[in-house]
C-alpha cells in the first residue's frame, strides 16, 4: 500500500513537472503555429464523422428511453427540453471527450511513444531543440482549440437526433418540439457543459504526453503507455465531471 502511494506521488510529480515545461515553453508558441495547425486538422477534422455518429445515437437513445419512461405519466411533452438540458450540461461535453480520449489519445500517445522508441525525441535535445516545443505543445493547443469546437458540434448533432425522435416516434408536433429546445438551449446550459471541455482536453493531451514520454524501451512498452494514456484520461473526465459540475452548482 505504501508503495502504490509513492508510486502515485511519483507521478504526480513528474506530471507537474511536465506542465511547469509546457508553461516554459508557451512564449514560443508563435514559432510552431505550422505543426499547431496540422494537429488541429488530424484531431479536430478527422474526428468529425466518430463524433457525428456518436452524437446523433446519445440523442435519438436519450430522447427514446426519456420518453418511454415519461409515457405512463404523460409526461412526453417535456422530452425534448429534458433531454437538451441533458445533453448541453453532462452528456455532449463528456461522451465527446471520452471518444475522442480513445481515438485522438490513443494515437498521441503511440505516435509519441514510437518517437521515444526510435530516438527521435533525444535528436531533438542533441541538436538543442526543444522536443516539449515541437512534439508536446502543439498538441496540447491542437486539443485546446478542437475539442471544444467538436463539443459545440456534438451537442447540435445531438439535438436533431432528438428532434427527430421526438416528432417521428414520439409524435410531437415540429414547431412546438423546436420550441422546447429552445427553451433549454440557453446560455446557461450550454456554457457549464462547453466550459469544461478545456479542463477534458487539458486531461486528454497531458495523459497521452506524460504516458508516452515515459516510454523507455522496446514497442512492448508503447501499447502499454497508450493503454495507460486512455484509462487515465476517461476515468479523470468522468471524476473532474463531477468535480466541475459540483462546482458550478456552488458557483
Amino acid at each position: 500500500m505504501k508503495y502504490r502511494w509513492l508510486e502515485l506521488s511519483e507521478h504526480i510529480a513528474s506530471a507537474l513537472k511536465l506542465v511547469a515545461q509546457i508553461m516554459k515553453e508557451i512564449p514560443h508558441v508563435r514559432k510552431e503555429f505550422r505543426l499547431i495547425v496540422d494537429q488541429i486538422y488530424l484531431i479536430g477534422l478527422q474526428s468529425l464523422p466518430l463524433i457525428f455518429v456518436t452524437a446523433i445515437s446519445t440523442g435519438m437513445v436519450m430522447a427514446l428511453q426519456f420518453g418511454n419512461g415519461l409515457a405512463r405519466f404523460g409526461g412526453i411533452p417535456y422530452v425534448p427540453r429534458l433531454v437538451t438540458v441533458s445533453i448541453l450540461r453532462e452528456m455532449g461535453p463528456v461522451f465527446t471527450s471520452l471518444m475522442l480520449a480513445a481515438r485522438v489519445g490513443a494515437g498521441l500517445a503511440a505516435e509519441i511513444g514510437s518517437q521515444v522508441v526510435t530516438q527521435q525525441i533525444d535528436a531533438y535535445w542533441a541538436l538543442g531543440s526543444s522536443p516539449i516545443r515541437k512534439v508536446v505543445l502543439p498538441r496540447i493547443i491542437a486539443l485546446f482549440v478542437a475539442v471544444p469546437i467538436l463539443c459545440a458540434f456534438s451537442n447540435i448533432i445531438s439535438i436533431l437526433g432528438v428532434y427527430i425522435i421526438s416528432v417521428f416516434q414520439l409524435n410531437l408536433d415540429g414547431p412546438y418540439t423546436l420550441s422546447k429546445i429552445g427553451d433549454g438551449f440557453t446560455l446557461e446550459n450550454f456554457s457549464s457543459g462547453f466550459f469544461k471541455t478545456f479542463f477534458f482536453a487539458l486531461i486528454i493531451g497531458l495523459s497521452s504526453c506524460y504516458f508516452s514520454l515515459r516510454v523507455s524501451e522496446g514497442t512492448r512498452e508503447v501499447g502499454i503507455a497508450t493503454t495507460k494514456a486512455v484509462v487515465t484520461a476517461s476515468v479523470l473526465i468522468l471524476v473532474g465531471d463531477f468535480l466541475l459540475t459540483k462546482l458550478f452548482l456552488l458557483l
